[in-house]
């Protein structure tokens, strides 16, 4: 037998969300800690990050033509903290988390030398969907370290875990 649960209790049912850091270039350049990214489609290949209209990020995503999402591995849990917890209007994120710059191959947008994998979006659709906007941008290149591996990746839902079983 199921009992009945709130809407809140319903999202608790999920076990994770990726965990990325999305960049933009604006006035400076910035990073997100998002946990709220997902495919959209795959042919074209879309992918999709949210983002509260209250983050400094989001304006920069709502003027700018492209973004990256760069995925960071538990060793740039620090940096991925740091980029999660301080605002881009007060501080340069990639100065203050330690991460480097990197230039992309066909968008505006920097890439973080130190996450294993990189991929350039251009934006193709903004969708308000309550109280965040998804940015949806068709993927034009990306890359990824030869040693990573989707269970090295971040996920997060209240705190911080990666995959530990494989179910099936």
């Amino acid at each position: 037998m199921k009992k009945g649960i709130t809407p809140d209790e319903a999202e608790d049912c999920f076990s994770g969300f990726p965990v990325v850091l999305a960049t933009v270039k604006g006035a400076k350049d910035n990073i997100i800690t998002l946990a709220m990214c997902h495919v959209f489609s795959f042919k074209p290949p879309y992918l999709g990050v949210g983002i509260a209209p209250k983050r400094f990020s989001h304006g920069l995503f709502k003027e700018s033509r492209d973004f990256a999402v760069n995925i960071p591995t538990r060793e740039l849990l620090k940096a991925t903290e740091i980029c999660g917890s301080k605002s881009g209007r007060k501080v340069d994120k990639f100065e203050a988390s330690g991460l480097t710059r990197e230039k992309a191959e066909k968008i505006s947008a920097p890439l973080i030398a130190e996450c294993p994998v990189n991929i350039e979006c251009v934006k193709v659709k903004e969708v308000d969907a309550g109280d965040h906007t998804w940015f949806i941008g068709e993927i034009v290149a990306a890359r990824r370290a030869e040693s990573y591996k989707v269970a090295d990746m971040m996920l997060y839902w209240g705190e911080y875990r990666v995959i530990g079983e494989l179910v099936k």
